[in-house]
């Protein structure tokens, strides 16, 4: 188990801009007590295909 000690502060969020996401991620703006992680797999095997992962474009590409 981690244990993790926040001293919250003042926080602006102007904008937010999300070019991409991957498939484990969060985005949280403000407050929050508990973050609990938890995913389901509902694919059967036979589907799954493992190959070459294809990366996110940066965004000075077009």
């Amino acid at each position: 188990m981690i244990e993790m000690n926040v001293t919250n502060q003042g926080l602006t969020v102007g904008s937010i801009h999300i070019v991409g996401v991957g498939s484990a991620s969060v985005v949280l703006i403000g407050d929050t007590d508990t973050v609990t992680a938890s995913s389901v797999f509902d694919t059967p095997p036979e589907s799954l295909i493992i190959g070459p992962l294809v990366p996110f474009a940066s965004s000075g590409s077009t």
